[in-house]
């Protein structure tokens, strides 16, 4: 298993800088004792209340990248504190990526505190998902109730998906406007469409197709 030794201490006082000694120690004799291979051992001093942390940042780019499938700490609050310790926990979870501790010799036992909030934290985000795709949903039924056919409407089709997507279909927006739907109902159709789109740009697209439209009138 290839994993990442991560090692950090609050402050850059002598006494702090030993700690980091002693737990690259351990986390070295832990990586040994179940035949890890380490890829890369970080080593920073900053809050673990903190988020913004360079060494934190590189954690993440390289187990993202599929470089690492665990990381090794001396203990739970090495990684962080408060908040940021739990949402550092759900975001390695998320990647199943392995957490293991010198002080418990093997994988982290979370407290049962932390486990009921992580439980909480992965129910809220199903639920928000779920939500914004019945979002979705109820914003193209009401779209097509109104007249929009998708398949009729949605010009190039013969281009590839991605250059198509990448565009404002300025066309659709205006279309949609005047079946009466608000701009958040638009916004959650082209989304459902595969366009990354906002509120706030459809209405902005919207406001200077207004503009443009006038413009030409008044020639």
């Amino acid at each position: 298993m290839n994993v990442i030794i991560y090692c950090r201490v609050s402050t850059d006082k002598q006494a702090q800088e030993t700690s980091l000694l002693r737990q690259k120690e351990e986390l070295y004799k832990l990586a040994e004792k179940y035949n890890f291979h380490i890829v890369r051992c970080i080593e920073e001093q900053a809050s673990g209340y903190e988020v913004e942390r360079e060494g934190l940042f590189e954690m993440l780019a390289l187990i993202e990248s599929g470089q690492a499938n665990a990381v090794l700490i001396q203990d739970e609050t090495r990684l962080g504190r408060g908040n940021t310790k739990i949402a550092l926990f759900h975001q390695l979870a998320k990647q199943n990526i392995s957490i293991y501790t010198a002080i418990h010799d093997g994988k982290l036992e979370l407290s049962e505190s932390d486990s009921m909030v992580l439980q909480i934290v992965g129910i809220v985000e199903e639920y928000q998902r779920k939500i914004h795709n019945i979002k979705i949903k109820r914003g193209m039924k009401k779209a097509i109730e109104k007249g929009y056919n998708p398949i009729k409407n949605l010009s190039n089709k013969h281009l590839s998906p991605g250059r198509e997507r990448k565009s404002v279909p300025i066309d659709e927006i205006v279309r949609l406007r005047n079946n009466n739907l608000t701009f958040d109902e638009i916004a959650i159709t082209l989304n459902g469409l595969g366009y990354q789109i906002s509120k706030a740009t459809v209405h902005r697209r919207y406001q200077e197709y207004l503009l443009i439209d006038s413009n030409k009138l008044n020639r």
